[in-house]
């Protein structure tokens, strides 16, 4: 794909386009790995399972950031998580490092980075700008999670296990209310940026 693919800016570029370019994406990069380990260490009580925030910040940077960046930006955020850091949820009670990673919820880290790649596309394409694509966007995000997690999953655990139930349909309430926020955010940002420009 070309760069003229696409031609959209992305929120970030909009809210941030002076200055060194390096020193602007290596600065959203770190502090978007950070927002990533924040996010996983919070847990929202919620029906059936705990929520935490980690997917709709995984989404939300892929569309601020782009495709390249916000693919970066999660990549950064696993090589901190393969180095030792206790930067994943389970972490480091369930393990720290690549034995982490390489578990139950390895096919799901490889989602975020694909996911984060997939909607920063839609993203540079103008699907961030209004509810309805920003909704369609985020939903075609988690679902490219889930694909990863859960055959990563069922090769794991094996797929006379109930891979499903045990990885994917407690959170589908969880992960819609996470979609239908970013849809209502994502949008509010552009608009707040029009108004300051």
């Amino acid at each position: 794909m070309t760069a003229s693919t696409f031609s959209q800016p992305t929120l970030a570029h909009e809210a941030w386009h002076g200055g060194n370019a390096t020193v602007r994406n290596v600065t959203l990069a770190v502090l978007g790995s950070l927002a990533l380990w924040v996010s996983a260490k919070i847990h929202i009580p919620y029906y059936p399972v705990p929520m935490t925030m980690q997917s709709f910040v995984v989404l939300f940077l892929g569309m601020s950031l782009g495709w390249r960046l916000g693919a970066a930006t999660v990549l950064l955020y696993l090589a901190q998580g393969a180095m030792g850091l206790p930067v994943f949820s389970g972490t480091p009670q369930y393990g720290i490092g690549i034995g982490y990673m390489l578990g139950t919820t390895g096919g799901f880290l490889l989602g975020f980075v694909l996911a984060a790649g997939a909607v920063g596309a839609l993203a540079q394409r103008g699907w961030d700008r209004n509810v309805f694509t920003t909704f369609a966007a985020m939903l075609i995000g988690s679902a490219i999670i889930y694909i990863p997690g859960i055959l990563w999953l069922g090769a794991l655990i094996g797929w006379d296990k109930p891979v499903l139930q045990l990885g994917m349909t407690p959170f589908l309430l969880g992960d819609l209310t996470k979609v239908l926020l970013a849809s209502a955010v994502l949008p509010l940002c552009w608009q707040l940026i029009k108004r300051k420009s």
